[in-house]
């Protein structure tokens, strides 16, 4: 599966929404992606995620792939969207 998403909160993807996505992503089975541009990275690495820097109106592409994948995307997709809960 894939879905576009953009990057919605003020400061983007620093070591707390990085950390929160990927613990996220760690709880599924199925391998989840996240492609920027030319880049694409494993989406359970917090290193490689923080490694984008990833900035606030950017758009991501989440690709989720195995047994789980549609809850996985639903779940990622949905923390990216609440701006990981920051205000």
């Amino acid at each position: 599966m894939e879905q576009l998403v953009t990057i919605i909160n003020e400061s983007g993807i620093h070591a707390r929404p990085a950390n929160l996505f990927t613990k996220m992503a760690s709880k599924y089975e199925c391998e989840i992606e996240i492609e920027v541009g030319t880049k694409k990275i494993n989406g359970k690495s917090i290193m490689a995620m923080m490694g984008l820097g990833l900035s606030k109106g950017t758009e991501i592409k989440l690709i989720t792939n195995g047994s789980d994948e549609k809850e996985a995307m639903e779940n990622l997709v949905e923390l990216v969207k609440s701006g990981f809960d920051e205000e």
